[in-house]
């Protein structure tokens, strides 16, 4: 028996565990391949200002207090590990080609000061005097300074550490369903037999929340996306870059000493895994657009894999109808970025029983 199992092992599910076992709980995490979901393919852009969307300004507040934890959650991580993790500072760059861009960045800025957040917008030879290899076709941008990012895959494998140092014992199964007894969730049934009986659980399945047996339908879905890694690109980029092409979305992160991510597309196509010619094809065409260097980089890896989408694109965190099962998950494209704040938030929820107010519009209660 444990007081609380935490379905997932990925960046969420291992940051509520481990903040929980700070918080003097027992802690198992049960997950057959620990960071081979979602956070196995993310760029790692920790950029609440340049993706906060019209009429998402409480998800932009949620993504913001994150970030301002990002420091000092990879600080504690360096303690309790040895180990460092990069965090890139050169903020985001988004740039556009035409006049409807133009008009589309001008809306943009707009909107962010608006907010009051700290953006600039620059001509094309300003954004080309920042990052160098930008085509000469750049003809406005908007920088986003405070945007910072991370390796996603240099992450996952310290706070996975951390959580082990703190006494989080990690179970190498399927979460098979949810056990329930006397009206309330009682642990975990693992798949080939077996099971994890606790105080509490928490789902952090990512885009399998949805589909777990026994539990209750949670509004997650599977948006596919591909991404694309590259190596060569030391020198190409200072920091992330945002365009976009002929209507579609593309992004640059540089990672490491020569890596690249370019990603990544936006598919409804629930849990296909499948690495299509036309999305690689898209993405690199759309990047080189952007950055003609990327013709001379070695393309090294292509994947795809499934961000936890919503109906409104915000988490859903909290408790649920049944007493003791508790919600961390639906982070879609924020998942790397609210991984410290969902740690802190759900463990106060799990040691308190009360719903913190950071949390609070985030309840699943909000779809009906």
């Amino acid at each position: 028996m444990t007081d609380v199992v935490v379905a997932g092992a990925g960046l969420i599910g291992l940051s509520v565990a481990w903040r929980a076992a700070q918080r003097g709980l027992s802690v198992t995490v049960v997950d057959d391949a620990p960071g081979g979901g979602a956070s196995r393919a993310a760029a790692g852009m920790l950029a609440p200002v340049s993706e906060a969307g019209y009429g998402e300004e409480a998800l932009l507040r949620l993504c913001q207090a994150s970030l301002e934890r990002y420091p000092a959650f990879l600080g504690e991580l360096a303690a309790a590990t040895g180990r460092d993790v990069v965090l890139r500072p050169a903020g985001t760059l988004v740039v556009g080609f035409d006049d409807d861009d133009a008009r589309a960045l001008a809306d943009l800025h707009g909107f962010h000061v608006e907010l009051g957040l700290e953006v600039h917008r620059l001509t094309g030879r300003e954004a080309r005097r920042r990052e160098p290899s930008l085509t000469p076709r750049v003809r406005t941008a908007v920088h986003v300074a405070g945007d910072l990012s991370v390796d996603p895959r240099e992450l996952h494998p310290v706070l996975l550490a951390a959580a082990e140092a703190a006494g989080v014992r990690l179970v190498r199964a399927r979460a098979a369903g949810l056990l329930t007894g006397d009206g309330r969730a009682c642990g975990l049934a693992l798949e080939g037999g077996g099971e994890v009986r606790a105080g509490a659980v928490v789902l952090a399945l990512g885009a399998h929340s949805g589909a777990l047996p026994g539990a209750p339908t949670v509004p997650v879905r599977p948006v596919k996306g591909q991404i694309l890694r590259l190596r060569g690109a030391a020198g190409l980029l200072d920091g992330t870059v945002r365009a976009l092409v002929r209507g579609r979305s593309v992004y640059l992160v540089p990672q490491g000493d020569d890596g690249l991510v370019v990603g990544a597309t936006v598919e409804e196509r629930g849990f296909d895994a499948t690495v299509t010619a036309g999305g690689v094809h898209d993405l690199l065409h759309d990047a080189i657009e952007v950055v003609p260097g990327v013709t001379e980089l070695e393309l090294v890896e292509t994947l795809a894999r499934w961000r936890p989408g919503t109906p409104d694109n915000a988490p859903v965190l909290g408790s649920t109808d049944v007493p003791g099962l508790v919600l961390a998950s639906g982070h879609h494209r924020n998942g790397v970025l609210l991984t410290p704040l969902t740690g802190e938030l759900v463990a106060d929820l799990l040691v308190s029983g009360e719903t913190p107010a950071l949390a609070a519009p985030f309840d699943v209660s909000r779809f009906g």
